[in-house]
C-alpha cells in the first residue's frame, strides 16, 4: 500500500554530473569565507541581536545540508555544544540531525527496487512514501513486512562515493596548503587524522557493514536489559539499502518530553555514561557516531541505539591506557594522569611541564565531582598562555573519534542535567569495572549472566594486577626520558622577562606585516606598470607574486591579532 508523497527539493549542486574538485574546492572556501565575513561585518556594525543570530545559524544550517554529509556531521557534533554555541545556533543546527531535507522519494523506490530486485508491493505489506527521518547518509521509511513485522527501511542518499572522492582531494589540498601557510599544524599529524575519517566514512555508506556492525553491537548488550538494539533483516539488507526493526522512542535531547512520561534525566545520563564506557573500557568497540539522532529512550527508561555505520574498534593497549587514566582521575593524581596522556599520545613531553601539570591539577581539584566552569579557568590564564605558545597536545587518529564522541556525549548530558559531571558519573562504573563494588550493575533486569560478569571481573582484575606490577617505577621512567631528551639535545637554559618576551615578539610579527605589505604594494605597482608597457605577458606573474604576498600578510596579521589577544588575556 503507498501513499502519495510530497513533492521533493531539487537535487544539491554536489549531485549534479560533472561536479570537479575544483568547482568543489569553490563552493566550500566561498562558503566558509561567506559566514566568516558577515561574522565580521557583524561585529564591526555591532549587530548581536538574538533576530541576526537566528537569521546567521538559518544560514549555516542550510549551507552545511547543501555542501553534503560530511559537513552535515560537522554541524550534527556542533549541535550538542550548548556551552560553546548560542541558542540560536544550537536551535538551527539541532534539525541537521534528522531533519535533514529528504530526497526525492521516487528515487529511494527504484534504489530499493534496484538492490532487492523485486517492486516495493512485493517486498512489503505496508510501505510509507513519506520519510520519517533524513539525515546525512539516507533516509528513513516505515514499512511492514510480509510476515507481519514493523520495520524501517533505510535507504542511502545517491552520488555519495563522488562526493566523498570529491572531498577527499579537497581536504588533502587544504591540509598541504595549511602545512604550508601555518607550520605549526604539522605536530598534529593532520594526515592521519583525514586518512582516518574517511576511512570510516567509507565504510558507513556500505549498509552490509553497519548490519553486522548492528550484530555485533546488540550481542555486547544482550544482557541489558536498559539497552535496545534493533534486529537486522538480512534478507532484505544489501549495500545502499538496510532493513531493521522499528523501535520508536522519545528523542534523547528531549527534556519536556522525557520528564512527561516520568523519565530521571539523571538516570538516562548515568545510562549513558556506563554505555560508552562500556564499549569503550569493555568491548573496545563503540559507536563513533552518538549526536540526538542516533539515540531514543522508551516510555520505560530504556536507550535505544539506531545507526550502526560509523564504528570504531579500539586496541587493548588502548583501552588499558584509557582505564589507568579514569583511576588516576578518581584518585585526583594529576602526576599518572599525565603519564597516561604522554603514552596515549595526547601530550608530548616539552622543556618545561609545570604548565601542563598546574593545569591538571587545577582541574582535578575544581571539577572532579562538580560541572566544569570555564569562567573558573580566567585563574590559570598565564599557564594556559603558556601551553597556547608550546602546543605541547597531540591528537592520535584514533583518540579523534573517541574525543569526538566524548565531547558530543558530553553535550547531550548538559540538555538533559545542568548539574551533570562526567567524572561522577563514571565512578559507579568503572569501581564495578574493577571488581571494587560487584553489587552495581548497569544490567538491572533479569537475564543476566552473573557467572560470566564474575569471571570478566576476576579476569579484568588479574590483568590490572600484572599491568601494576610490571609498570616502571615512576622515578625510574622520569630518569630515562630525561637522559633521552638530554642525548637528542631537547634541554635548553633560559632565562627571559615575559613582558619583554611578548613585546619581541609583537614588534617581530608588526615587522612582518609590514614586509609583506610593501612587497605586496611593490609587485602591484610593477604589474600595473608591465600591462601598460612591452613585457605585458610578465605582468600576470607579478601579479600572482603580489597575490602570495597578501596571502602571507593575511597570516601575519592573523598571527600579530592572535598575539595581542594572548597578551591581553595574560594581563
Amino acid at each position: 500500500m503507498l501513499v502519495k508523497a510530497k513533492p521533493q527539493p531539487l537535487a544539491p549542486r554536489w549531485q549534479k554530473p560533472r561536479y570537479s574538485s575544483w568547482e568543489r574546492q569553490k563552493d566550500v572556501t566561498i562558503a566558509i569565507g561567506r559566514f566568516v565575513s558577515a561574522l565580521w561585518w557583524d561585529r564591526v556594525r555591532k549587530q548581536n541581536s538574538s533576530e541576526q543570530r537566528s537569521r546567521r545559524a538559518q544560514w549555516l544550517a542550510q549551507t552545511l545540508v547543501n555542501l553534503g554529509p560530511a559537513f552535515i556531521k560537522v554541524g550534527q557534533a556542533l549541535s550538542t555544544r550548548p556551552d560553546l554555541l548560542p541558542g540560536e545556533y544550537i536551535t538551527a543546527l539541532s534539525r541537521l540531525q534528522d531533519a535533514v531535507p529528504p530526497f526525492s522519494t521516487d528515487l529511494a523506490i527504484a534504489t530499493i527496487e534496484a538492490e532487492l530486485g523485486q517492486s516495493v508491493q512485493e517486498l512489503f505489506l505496508e510501505f510509507e512514501p513519506e520519510p520519517i527521518a533524513a539525515a546525512s547518509l539516507g533516509q528513513v521509511h516505515r514499512a511492514v513486512l510480509p510476515g507481519g513485522d514493523r520495520v524501517v527501511v533505510k535507504v542511502q542518499r545517491p552520488g555519495l562515493e563522488p562526493l566523498f572522492d570529491l572531498d577527499f582531494k579537497v581536504l588533502r589540498r587544504l591540509i598541504h596548503w595549511s602545512e604550508l601557510l601555518f607550520p605549526w599544524t604539522q605536530q598534529y599529524d593532520l594526515e592521519s587524522i583525514y586518512q582516518e575519517f574517511f576511512r570510516i566514512l567509507y565504510q558507513e555508506i556500505d549498509y552490509v557493514h553497519e548490519a553486522h556492525n548492528a550484530d555485533h553491537f546488540r550481542q555486547n548488550f544482550q544482557e541489558f536489559q536498559n539497552v535496545r538494539v534493533p534486529k537486522i533483516h538480512w534478507p532484505y539488507t544489501t549495500s545502499r539499502v538496510l532493513v531493521m526493526e522499528y523501535l520508536p522512542g522519545i528523542k534523547v535531547d528531549d527534556c519536556e518530553a522525557l520528564v512527561s512520561c516520568g523519565i530521571d534525566t539523571k538516570k538516562l545520563n548515568q545510562l549513558g555514561v556506563c554505555c560508552y564506557l562500556k564499549q569503550l573500557l569493555q568491548d573496545g568497540f563503540f559507536q563513533a557516531d552518538p549526536h540526538p539522532g542516533n539515540l531514543a529512550v522508551t516510555q520505560d527508561g530504556s536507550l535505544i541505539f539506531y545507526d550502526f555505520g560509523m564504528f570504531v574498534e579500539v586496541k587493548s593497549l588502548a583501552k588499558e591506557q584509557m582505564l589507568q587514566t579514569l583511576f588516576a582521575v578518581l584518585k585526583k593524581d594529576s602526576e599518572s594522569v599525565l603519564e597516561s596522556l604522554i603514552s596515549m599520545g595526547l601530550i608530548e613531553p616539552v622543556s618545561d611541564m609545570r604548565p601542563v601539570r598546574k593545569l591538571l591539577q587545577f582541574t582535578l581539584e575544581r571539577f572532579a565531582e562538580r560541572p566544569v566552569d570555564v569562567n573558573a579557568f580566567t585563574e590559570m590564564r598565564r599557564e594556559i598562555a603558556t601551553l597556547f605558545e608550546q602546543q605541547p597536545f597531540r591528537l592520535p587518529a584514533q583518540m579523534t573519534y573517541i574525543l569526538k564522541s566524548i565531547t558530543t556525549l558530553d553535550g547531550i548530558a548538559r540538555r538533559l542535567d545542568p548539574e551533570y559531571n562526567l567524572i561522577a558519573l563514571a565512578k559507579p562504573f568503572v569501581k564495578q569495572f574493577a571488581g571494587i563494588d560487584p553489587n552495581r550493575s548497569l544490567a538491572e533486569g533479569p537475564g543476566a549472566n552473573k557467572t560470566q560478569k564474575w569471571l570478566g571481573l576476576a579476569k579484568l582484575a588479574l590483568d590490572t594486577v600484572q599491568a601494576q606490577l610490571s609498570k616502571p617505577n615512576p622515578t625510574v621512567l622520569a630518569i630515562q626520558r630525561l637522559e633521552q631528551r638530554i642525548e637528542r639535545g631537547e634541554l635548553e637554559l633560559r632565562v627571559r622577562s615575559t613582558e619583554t618576551d611578548r613585546a619581541l615578539k609583537r614588534l617581530n610579527l608588526s615587522i612582518e606585516c609590514l614586509m609583506y605589505t610593501c612587497l605586496a604594494g611593490c609587485l602591484l605597482i610593477s604589474g600595473a606598470v608591465l600591462v601598460t608597457g612591452p613585457l605585458a605577458h610578465w605582468a600576470a606573474f607579478v601579479f600572482a607574486g603580489s597575490g602570495v604576498a597578501v596571502v602571507l600578510l593575511v597570516r601575519a596579521l592573523v598571527r600579530l591579532s592572535v598575539r595581542k589577544r594572548l597578551d591581553r588575556f595574560m594581563e
